[in-house]
């Protein structure tokens, strides 16, 4: 089945089960060796949203996950939704390294691109987002310090992305 293009005011998903439940794919490609490369990662944290007039998403990754290296490099980025299919692949993709391995090949997902943009052909949604900002998150910003030292124990602060969802496909 191949993808479609819709407005971004016809996306219907409940973005609060879907993230958090569901989870996605934060996809980006950057230059290696002279050629493409694309790196993935899973998130069950991010947003969707109205900021700045532009419809847009918010993703959030830890300085250490090789993935924020290809987004960084990266004008675009992509967020894969797979209706709740694929937890067992998604599950590899947010555990296993792509500094170690060829992570999606053994994923047994397919690499494709729409616009130019590195997604996958299970996906059931991919949403296409032009980087607009980048911030990491900052301890003394948290107004409840417990929930900072709760989930940052280690003090990897996030990076937040927030991309302009130029264009989302749907099956």
């Amino acid at each position: 089945m191949s993808f479609h293009e819709i407005c971004t005011k016809d996306f219907e998903n409940s973005v609060f089960h879907t993230i958090a439940k569901e989870w996605m794919l934060i996809t980006a490609e950057k230059q290696m060796d002279g050629k493409p490369v694309a790196n993935t990662m899973t998130a069950s944290w991010g947003g969707l949203g109205h900021l700045w007039n532009k419809n847009v998403a918010f993703a959030f990754i830890r300085p250490q996950r090789y993935t924020k290296e290809f987004v960084d490099q990266s004008e675009y980025f992509s967020l894969c939704f797979f209706g709740g299919e694929k937890m067992k692949e998604l599950g590899y993709l947010g555990t296993v390294s792509g500094r170690d391995e060829d992570k999606i090949q053994k994923s047994g997902l397919t690499l494709t691109h729409l616009n130019g943009v590195p997604c996958f052909e299970e996906a059931t949604a991919v949403l296409i987002c032009r980087k607009l900002y980048v911030q990491t998150l900052r301890e003394d910003c948290f107004v409840d310090p417990e929930l900072a030292a709760s989930v940052y124990p280690q003090k990897d602060f996030h990076d937040v992305y927030v991309g302009e969802v130029e264009k989302i496909f749907v099956k």
